[in-house]
């Protein structure tokens, strides 16, 4: 036969025959000037210092260990896609066996964000809900970082669950020796794991009812169904947020979005409580994604919040609300405070000031024309936006918490962890610690922190 064809056909049945686990065979010849497209460049690693017409079969050793977990989580990848959820459990665990691991734990964050909750399934280690501020699971999914406890005989593995840069939860196994190959290999998996978790989620009930920790109203459950994941880290720009009570919250919401560099962000609270005040947050919500997703100024945006509000609910029901605008590439950041609680800024874990503001009408009294105001933050800068029950908040027949006291106890959180997450779920937590856990109105907290500089480099993979 013509060597041209013939030649690499016989290639690919050596590398059948012989198998590519561990080495690759590959056939090496300079062909007749005639089939002169059929000569492509030689794969690093093979040589090709042979005389004219010749061919050989060359064997190079490859790193197994990388190729086995590509096969791994390549398998994976193919049935992932028609898994339905209940097999994910499964799944994960039948993965980790083929490494070695044992005790394998998907461990979700529950909606308090005081514990994470074991996923029951067919092949999980299902025991006590982990606390989050002291535990080795916990360490992991605050710091979103590995965590390794060594055991008699083993190491037990922490990897926090991470769908881009919400956290999930965390998965936990124990393996019997770990090396630099097990750690890379359970860092995708864990990456693959919270992806099927989040995407299975918009058509399954079993990651929600895994991370209820109590019964939740009706009105909670619009709520969280409206809500965003709770944090989103990139270079430029982190935030995070948290609502109480977790299980019976109503008319508080925030949201956002990032478009090209600029992100947006709104956060509401509707008056009243229970039924309607959900359902008046979530007009509210979704009247500023509509406008949001028309790419409209902050003016317009308000309008058509305030528009849709007062159509629907009349003058006698309203939304106090702040819409922003942050330039992530220069700092700048803009809003207009629709009867709001004026937001902080904070600078080195210190309160610099709060962003005071010409007031604006709340959403739904109607016809306002909107103050947007401006300020052009520092690198590292924070700016914490809060609704009216996290100051007014009170026990019966005792004064309410106040802006001085809650400032002190914003300055300590954010000494407490480097992240605009541990400082929101730190002081959220010290805030109805405070109150004897006692909440008596909706009290939501959302910061934001910009970083500046560029993510071009995530843009570029260099192999």
């Amino acid at each position: 036969m013509a060597f041209g064809d013939g030649g690499l056909a016989f290639g690919s049945m050596l590398n059948a025959r012989m198998g590519t686990d561990w080495v690759w065979w590959r056939l090496v010849a300079v062909l007749p000037m005639a089939y002169p497209s059929r000569v492509g460049p030689a794969p690093r690693g093979i040589c090709t210092s042979m005389g004219e017409g010749e061919w050989q079969a060359r064997r190079v050793v490859v790193d197994r260990a990388e190729g086995f977990g590509e096969r791994l989580l390549g398998a994976l990848l193919d049935r992932a896609h028609e898994m339905p959820p209940q097999l994910i459990a499964p799944l994960v665990a039948e993965e980790a066996s083929r490494i070695g691991g044992v005790d394998v734990s998907i461990l979700l964050q529950d909606y308090g964000q005081q514990v994470l909750r074991p996923l029951p399934g067919r092949g999980l280690t299902v025991g006590e809900p982990e606390r989050i501020d002291d535990s080795l699971a916990g360490q992991a999914f605050l710091s979103a970082t590995v965590v390794e406890h060594p055991l008699p005989g083993g190491v037990r593995m922490f990897l926090p669950l991470l769908d881009g840069s919400d956290e999930v939860g965390v998965l936990a196994l124990t393996l019997g020796t770990v090396d630099d190959d097990d750690r890379r290999l359970l860092r995708r998996l864990a990456g693959l794991v919270a992806d099927m978790i989040v995407t299975k989620d918009n058509y399954t009930d079993q990651f929600f009812q895994a991370r209820r920790s109590m019964p939740m109203s009706l009105a909670a459950e619009i709520q969280w169904a409206l809500l965003p994941p709770l944090s989103m880290f990139t270079p430029q720009v982190a935030l995070a947020g948290i609502l109480e009570p977790a299980y019976d919250v109503a008319g508080d919401s925030f949201d956002y979005a990032i478009n090209d560099n600029i992100l947006h962000l709104a956060v509401v609270d509707a008056m009243g409580h229970g039924l309607n005040a959900a359902l008046l947050a979530t007009l509210a919500i979704s009247a500023y994604r509509h406008a949001r997703r028309a790419s409209v100024g902050l003016a317009d945006l308000y309008g058509q919040m305030d528009a849709a509000v007062d159509e629907q609910f009349g003058p006698d029901q309203f939304v106090t609300a702040q819409m922003m605008r942050l330039d992530i590439a220069t700092g700048r950041l803009q809003w207009v405070n629709a009867g709001h609680p004026e937001p902080l800024l904070i600078r080195r874990h210190q309160v610099i000031k709060a962003l005071d503001s010409p007031g604006t009408l709340p959403v739904g009294i109607g016809g306002d024309t909107p103050h947007i105001s401006e300020e052009q933050l520092g690198l590292g800068d924070r700016v914490l936006f809060f609704t009216d029950g996290v100051t007014e908040a009170h026990r019966r027949g005792e004064e309410q918490f106040g802006q001085e006291r809650f400032i002190s106890f914003v300055e300590h959180a954010g000494r407490t962890g480097d992240s605009v997450q541990e400082m929101v779920r730190a002081l959220s937590h010290a805030l109805t610690r405070a109150r004897g856990g006692v909440t008596s109105d909706d009290a939501t907290l959302l910061a934001l922190e910009w970083r500046g500089g560029s993510a071009d480099h995530l843009a570029t993979i260099d192999l």
